[in-house]
């Protein structure tokens, strides 16, 4: 995935959760090693993971914060994405890697907006956000 695409994709959310276009996000592609040290320092998890979002503020799932017309833009975070992870994952559940690399950058930037998937409901409604998000560009999620 190049960076327009992610680009798009991280336009596409700010658009459909009404985020003012000037917010800034950035996507970061990093090798296993670091996703693995990323993973252990961020979610004391052991190994690589696809996708780490690191938000600069607290939000507030459907809430958008209230900008003032003048000022500095709304800086996000950052989303952490393995390509290889990613692209072996694909691979096992039978996905398109280009696919699920547009996952990851939709699914981390809910995330960065406060979106979690710790139960079934809030699973179901990020995974409903990602899916009309990803349909809107020619995508699809599994």
């Amino acid at each position: 995935m190049d960076t327009e695409e992610s680009s798009v994709l991280v336009t596409a959310v700010l658009r459909a959760e009404e985020y003012p276009s000037t917010s800034q996000v950035t996507v970061v592609y990093v090798d296993d090693e670091t996703m693995t040290g990323l993973n252990r320092e961020h979610l004391g998890g052991e190994g690589p993971t696809d996708v780490i979002s690191l938000p600069l503020e607290h939000m507030i799932p459907g809430r958008v914060p209230p900008m003032a017309g003048v000022g500095p833009p709304l800086v996000l975070g950052d989303i952490l994405i393995a390509p290889s992870t990613v692209a072996r994952r694909a691979v096992a559940i039978g996905e398109d890697a280009d696919d699920e690399m547009a996952l990851m950058v939709v699914h981390g930037m809910y995330h960065l907006l406060g979106w979690d998937h710790d139960d079934d409901p809030a699973a179901e409604a990020m995974e409903q956000r990602e899916r009309e998000i990803l349909e809107g560009v020619g995508r699809s999620r599994r």
